[in-house]
């Protein structure tokens, strides 16, 4: 052997090399699975009807809108936050009612209710509906959206956005 060629690997240098390279990509796959399911498998989102209490219909008058306020559970991938959101109620018997989403059609302003002309309408673009959220004036291009809305005993639960006719 002359001083300018390397001394021929040993069988310790050849394990100890195998132990170090299968050992790190051992490692590397560990941690590169989940990394992988996180970036590129999405969560499963369980799609599920959420219904939430949100008034006592006892106490809501009849024909008369009121803006109920209740908290919906939202979820965000891994993330479920609690938000506080309101609907305008209108009962229209002893046991039947209306829940409308409180965005206008047109640009999603919130509305109020005019006692004095009877009617929705959205300060922002003079937008103006019905009681049973027909558009009457304005650039909104359709009624209001509805809840869908159940009842159980003296209680309304309202659940999703009711899907456009």
């Amino acid at each position: 052997m002359t001083p300018d060629q390397p001394a021929p690997p040993t069988r310790r240098h050849f394990y100890y090399l195998t132990m170090i390279y299968g050992l790190s990509s051992l490692m590397a796959a560990v941690l590169s699975v989940p990394a992988f399911m996180y970036l590129f498998l999405p969560p499963r989102a369980k799609k599920r009807e959420q219904w939430v209490d949100a008034a006592d219909l006892t106490q809501l008058p009849t024909g008369t809108p009121q803006e109920v306020t209740f908290r919906i559970n939202k979820v965000d991938g891994w993330k479920v936050s609690s938000e506080k959101t309101t609907a305008w109620v209108v009962k229209t018997a002893d046991n039947q009612a209306v829940a409308f989403a409180p965005q206008c059609t047109h640009l999603g302003c919130a509305y109020h209710w005019d006692d004095s002309a009877k009617h929705f309408l959205c300060p922002c673009h003079t937008s103006a509906f019905a009681i049973d959220g027909r558009v009457l004036s304005g650039p909104a291009p359709r009624p209001l959206d509805r809840y869908e809305v159940r009842i159980a005993g003296n209680e309304l639960q309202i659940g999703p956005l009711a899907p456009h006719a």
